[in-house]
């Protein structure tokens, strides 16, 4: 009943909230009800309309995905694929940004801020959140940004009612969005799996610390599986983006955006501690708005015409299942469309590294010490953790240059102390998956293989991180055990 009233005191609140080009239609009058379980115009059926096949997203955003080909996008970068040079800093993609400072001159920022000037740029209108570090720079940003570019910011009591304002936002149609860490993104859990049930567009963002428990502040990847699995319950999916600079960070928040209101559906920004508080130099690309649906869904007010009503409670025999489908099918559509990742050196690689966010930063370094030292090995990095790209990393463990996967292999067990080959026998191509946890986008990886390749893992959880030259040793290790299975 509380979250209830939450939801409705926030639909009054949004009623003199700016309005943009391509939102639904400003209200006329009377009120709709916002509910978790009262009758409503079914918003769970058929999937997305999307603004068609191609690997470039409505946004301009480059998809590097399906083959690994990169799309140059709107800004003029592109995302490197499929061994492409990049610079070190890691093949921006371009995706999106409007205002001062110019597109062209490269500004110093922290990568908190980015993503909350990046919301603004992109048409955010409501922020509710909570503080916890190491995300506070973002309801800081926003309490001071936001009403300036006329929005709503409110700082709400908790988590769980931050959540539950954004659902009352999302379903009076404006873009909303909260950010939280690891903790506090676990209270919101509920609230992420009622937006996902209703089809309501938001954007999430995870700067994710240490666990389990309230762990410590230090950047970690411990969140993974409660991002792509779902987290809250039933059988719901999040598109998940995973930042790898602050670039990133500015562009891959308006592109959740964009993609949040395309498919009706909750989208997070999987970032860490690390790249929250860095600062490097990025470039402001301007926010260019594409074409996106209309929002006839939106409780703006009923007068002149039926009310709407936005439920997540399906009691009538067989609707909820109808639903469930409905929702497969929009998240069967984001697999075949929404995939992003990025390859470096692999055509020849014997040894590929697989990394995301700043692990994947650390990776890189790897890679290249391990190319001047004359070790072949590759670097794939996935930018959409859900989709995951496992077509594209299939393909890779079936083969290329630098030989065929093996059918019927068990992946080997190992633990992150030490690394040793199942068997001999190996001539193909190897996984390297590093991450800032015990494990847990390696089973996603073994599960792409599929026994095509050995895969093998490296971490360190609890916030602690990874230099380049312990990977270095690891693949040291391994591409010596090849060695001695060959000889």
């Amino acid at each position: 009943m509380a979250a209830c009233f939450v939801k409705c005191v926030i639909i009054s609140i949004m009623k003199p909230v700016r309005k943009k080009s391509g939102s639904s239609a400003t209200s006329n009058g009377g009120t709709d009800a916002a509910s978790k379980g009262d009758s409503a115009t079914d918003a769970g059926g058929a999937p997305v309309a999307s603004n068609g096949d191609s690997s470039t997203d409505a946004g301009g955003a480059p998809v590097a995905s399906n083959g690994g080909s990169s799309v140059a996008s709107k800004g003029g970068s592109d995302v490197a694929s499929n061994g492409g040079s990049d610079a070190d800093a890691g093949g921006a993609l371009q995706a999106s940004t409007g205002g001062a400072p110019p597109a062209s001159k490269k500004t110093l920022i922290k990568g908190n801020v980015a993503i909350a000037e990046a919301a603004v740029r992109a048409g955010c209108d409501f922020y509710a959140g909570y503080p916890i570090t190491p995300q506070n720079e973002i309801p800081e940003y926003m309490s001071r940004r936001l009403p300036e570019a006329g929005g709503v910011f409110i700082q709400a009591e908790s988590e769980i009612a931050a959540i539950n304002m954004v659902y009352g936002a999302a379903a009076a149609g404006v873009r909303a969005m909260t950010s939280s860490s690891s903790p506090g993104i676990s209270l919101k859990l509920e609230g992420i799996s009622m937006l996902a049930a209703a089809e309501l567009p938001a954007v999430i963002v995870n700067v994710q610390r240490g666990g389990p428990g309230l762990g410590n502040i230090s950047g970690a990847q411990a969140d993974y599986f409660q991002a792509v699995k779902g987290g809250g319950h039933g059988d719901y999916r999040m598109l998940v983006y995973a930042p790898y600079n602050v670039q990133e960070m500015w562009d891959l928040t308006m592109l959740a955006f964009d993609r949040a209101d395309l498919y009706r559906n909750p989208v997070m920004i999987l970032a860490d501690g690390i790249l929250g508080q860095m600062m490097e130099p990025f470039t402001p690309t301007p926010y260019v708005r594409p074409e996106l649906p209309e929002k006839p869904w939106a409780l703006t007010g009923c007068k002149g015409r039926k009310p709407n009503v936005i439920r997540t409670l399906y009691m009538d025999d067989g609707h909820l299942e109808r639903i469930n489908n409905g929702l497969q099918e929009k998240y069967a559509l984001m697999k075949r469309r929404e995939v992003l990742c990025q390859t470096q050196t692999v055509e020849d690689a014997e040894v590929v590294i697989v990394a995301f966010g700043s692990a994947a930063r650390i990776s890189w370094s790897a890679v290249k010490e391990l190319r001047r030292a004359g070790i072949k090995a590759g670097f794939f990095r996935p930018i959409t953790l859900f989709p995951f790209p496992e077509n594209e990393i299939r393909a890779l463990a079936e083969g290329g240059p630098s030989g065929g996967g093996r059918a019927g292999v068990e992946p080997s067990r190992v633990e992150p102390s030490g690394v040793e080959l199942s068997r001999c026998g190996t001539s193909g191509r190897i996984f390297l998956v590093v991450e800032l946890n015990a494990g847990q986008m390696v089973e996603d990886v073994r599960l792409a293989v599929n026994g095509r390749a050995e895969v093998f893992f490296h971490g360190r959880p609890g916030g602690a991180v990874i230099e380049p030259a312990e990977i270095v040793e690891v693949v040291m290790r391994l591409t010596d055990s090849m060695s001695k299975c060959n000889t």
